[in-house]
Formats: structure tokens, sequence, C-alpha cells
């Protein structure tokens, strides 16, 4: 059965997005092949994708998660039904507001590999619900000040187990097991 991971991209001090959701700053980065070999490991390993919807459930250029790298089944929360779209190779499912439906139907696309968690809102109502076994985090050195958290307002405790931890250019890699 399939792992759920959260996996992200954060600055230091924990934000995944500036203030208006934007992430330009994420690509301002130098990185190594080693960097590139840890991010691509990940990636190989996901089979579906659960993130949040935009407001009027298209598929818009630049919010293809992965960059449309990955043609893999994405579930997408949302608050009105609509018809799954196909675009590129990828099939976008629209979920109405049942997290844990999304979940499972993720995992059941996935087979054995895992689901990926995209976005803050998404993650900690799947932490919440005990769904995540696992966050990966990509961190770079930037404080970014004020923006979009991705553990914010979780408003519980939840301990986790270190299970990879690696540096190289100027990204850290970081990978935790929820302890459930």
């Amino acid at each position: 059965m399939a792992k759920v991971i959260i996996h992200a991209t954060i600055t230091l001090d924990g934000y995944m997005a500036d203030k208006d959701g934007g992430i330009d700053w994420m690509f301002d980065f130098e990185a190594t092949d080693q960097d590139y070999a840890v991010v691509k490991k990940v990636m190989e390993e996901i089979g579906a994708v659960v993130g949040g919807a935009n407001k009027t459930n298209t598929i818009e250029e630049g919010e293809i998660p992965y960059g449309g790298m990955l043609k893999i089944p994405i579930y997408l929360m949302t608050h009105e039904s609509h018809e799954p779209i196909e675009k590129d190779g990828i099939t976008y499912n629209f979920v109405v507001n049942d997290i844990k439906q999304a979940v499972e139907a993720a995992k059941a696309s996935a087979v054995d590999k895992s689901v990926a968690l995209l976005g803050g809102s998404i993650s900690r109502q799947c932490l919440k619900l005990g769904l995540v076994d696992e966050i990966v985090l990509d961190v770079v050195p930037l404080l970014l000040g004020d923006g979009i958290s991705l553990f914010g307002g979780l408003g519980e405790s939840i301990r986790l187990e270190r299970i990879e931890t690696s540096a190289f250019a100027s990204e850290t890699h970081l990978r935790y097991r929820v302890v459930k």
C-alpha cells in the first residue's frame, strides 16, 4: 500500500511561499548534482498527488504540480463537484470536501508508490487526521520573514523520527517518519 508524504521546499523560517503565494525565491539557489539526485529520488517514488484546487477548478499554466514533470494522477480538493480534466498526459480529479477520500483514491492510484501532499492546508489537515507517514523537506538558506507557513496553525504536537539528512551546495534535505 502506498505511503503518504508531505514533500515541500521551505525557507529556514518554515515558509513555503511569500505572503502573496509566490515561490520565485525557490529557484535562486545553487544546487549540485547531489541535490538534484536527492530530489529526483523523491520524485521517482511519487505515484499520485493530493493538493488544493484553485478557485475556478481550472488547470492553468504554472499551477501544475512538479511543473508537469510527473505524469501521475492528481487529486485536487474543492468545494464544488467537477468532472476530471485530462491535460498533457495528467488526469486531474476533483474531490469535494473529503480529504480522507482524496488520500484513499490517490493511494489506490499510486499502488506501491507514495502519495505526495502539496500545500500547507492539505498537509496540516492530513497530519491532524493521522494520514501522513513521512515528511520530506528541502530547506533553502533564506529567512523570508513573512509568508505562507507549511506547518503554522497546526495546533498540536506531532512526534517525528529522523530517517535521512543530507546537505550539499545550499539546500538541506530532511526526511522524517511520523511517529504514530
